[in-house]
């Protein structure tokens, strides 16, 4: 098969335009087009009037060969070559004689594939999970959500699924990947009853109810290669003589022989990483981010980036991506941006807060979210246990393990004060609250503000504008009463 890259059709296009769209580019006549699979499919919006598809197509030919060997003679093979295999090659499949079987602590998304892969290998794994299956789970995360009541061990981090359960279900990375390893995932994850369109969308996405049937699916598939998935097993030993590993050591108690063990315990299992740097596992710090998350409507999401465009059903809910250089090193940025989603509490821990965001499948909630931080070195924390107060403190101002928030609006020269009406989309209810860290994250606190003003998509709304070009002017601010470090847009105001 050929791989044609860059063909651009419009939002309206169908099938009849794309294969004529293939047929134009080669130079082919209809019936030497045998098939068309399109491999990915993103969209151009840089000019809001003029929105397009772009397309990565693989094209199946009665002649490849002399077509390609015409295109390259007429200097015409630019964007087109052999289609690449995608194909996953396991590095190797268990044998006969097993003797001992590999343990995988954690049923994240890292454990899952993991103990996926090593099942589709033979080697029939142990996975250790410390929460509980992923329907119980969910009871337990909305017992959290609706009543306040945290399951230290069962709860929106911990449990089948891990964190990515109860998030976004985003399947996209920055990272290269040469030898097609995410294209393995996508398959699995489309065979457990994922929509087919993330094979090909440029930022695919599942959401939150779809996830829970497909990790369900993953795990039959796992036990029914032979593997095991044992829930309310947490690990509290590693077992470790002369420097190999021999097992491990479940709280109650029992001990597992073995020889090969995966870590996939997230970030938030604290407890875990206490134990292996007391057991002598060498263990070094990591930066880190840590800020807040920031809401606003959808609609003016939409408008700021799709223009006359918005709602367009192709297109989908609109997202943005936010990015500060500041002066003293650090970036503040934007984080896990949810379209039409919610705000959500994720504390594992009694005495902690944290927050995420999550979107359904549809995207259809009236609010945007996203995590705007700032990157933490961890020579700005010598001892290891300070990051923590910031959670800690958190939980102290609002006493439970919910959402602190607050309303921000903008106060200009011109009108005496702009509102623009929004109401969170937030689980559980939040409550006013100001808990930011005291620390400066930039040596000019006006300098980073005004660079996310003038940077965020929506400045080119038009309700907006008067007072965007007072912020870069200087002749706005927000409200800093409470705590002057909080430097959410204008366009995230609320009544």
């Amino acid at each position: 098969m050929l791989r044609l890259t860059q063909i651009k059709l419009p939002l309206d296009y169908n099938d009849a335009s794309l294969k004529a769209a293939i047929i134009d580019r080669l130079g082919i006549a209809p019936d030497e087009l045998l098939g068309v699979t399109i491999f990915r499919r993103g969209y151009d919006a840089r000019k809001r009037s003029n929105i397009f598809f772009i397309f990565t197509l693989d094209v199946e030919l009665k002649d490849q060969a002399a077509v390609l060997k015409r295109l390259q003679a007429s200097g015409k093979s630019t964007d087109i070559g052999i289609t690449p295999d995608t194909s996953y090659k396991f590095v190797t499949h268990a044998p006969a004689n097993l003797d001992s079987r590999p343990i995988i602590i954690g049923t994240g998304p890292c454990g899952l594939l993991a103990g996926l892969v090593l099942a589709q290998m033979g080697f029939k794994p142990i996975i250790l999970e410390r929460g509980k299956a992923v329907r119980e789970r969910t009871k337990d995360t909305w017992g959290l959500w609706r009543n306040n009541k945290l399951n230290p061990e069962s709860n929106v981090q911990f449990g089948e699924g891990g964190a990515g359960t109860f998030s976004d279900g985003k399947l996209y990375s920055q990272i290269k990947d040469p030898h097609f390893h995410g294209r393995k995932v996508l398959e699995e994850f489309v065979k457990s009853g994922a929509p087919e369109e993330i094979l090909y969308v440029s930022k695919p996405h599942i959401g939150t109810f779809r996830l829970v049937k497909m990790v369900e699916a993953m795990r039959a598939e796992i036990t029914g290669l032979g593997g095991e998935i044992r829930f309310n097993s947490r690990v509290d030993r590693i077992n470790i003589e002369n420097g190999q590993v021999r097992g491990v050591e479940l709280a109650n108690g029992e001990r597992i022989a073995a020889e090969h063990v995966v870590l996939a315990i997230g970030h938030s299992a604290r407890d875990t990483f206490q134990m292996l740097h007391e057991q002598g596992v060498y263990i070094e710090p990591k930066p880190f981010s840590i800020g807040f998350r920031i809401e606003h409507p959808q609609t003016l999401i939409d408008r700021a980036r799709f223009g006359t465009f918005a709602g367009n059903e192709m297109l989908g809910a609109a997202d943005y991506k936010l990015v500060h250089h500041c002066a003293n090193g650090r970036s503040a940025y934007s984080f896990c941006m949810c379209p039409g989603g919610q705000v959500v509490a994720a504390a594992s821990e009694e005495g902690r807060v944290v927050t995420n965001g999550m979107s359904q499948y549809s995207r259809s909630e009236r609010n945007a979210n996203a995590a705007l931080v700032v990157n933490v070195n961890p020579e700005d924390f010598p001892a290891t246990t300070k990051p923590i107060r910031w959670p800690a403190s958190t939980f102290n101002a609002i006493g439970i393990h919910g959402l602190p928030g607050r309303r921000q609006y903008l106060q200009s020269a011109g009108p005496a004060r702009r509102r623009f009406p929004r109401r969170p989309a937030v689980n559980p209810a939040w409550r006013s609250r100001s808990v930011l860290p005291t620390r400066r994250v930039h040596d000019r606190p006006e300098q980073l503000r005004t660079a996310l003003c003038c940077r965020c998509p929506a400045r080119s709304d038009p309700r907006l504008r008067q007072a965007d070009q007072g912020l870069r002017h200087g002749r706005c601010h927000p409200d800093r009463s409470r705590n002057p470090y909080l430097v959410p847009h204008p366009h995230h105001a609320q009544r």
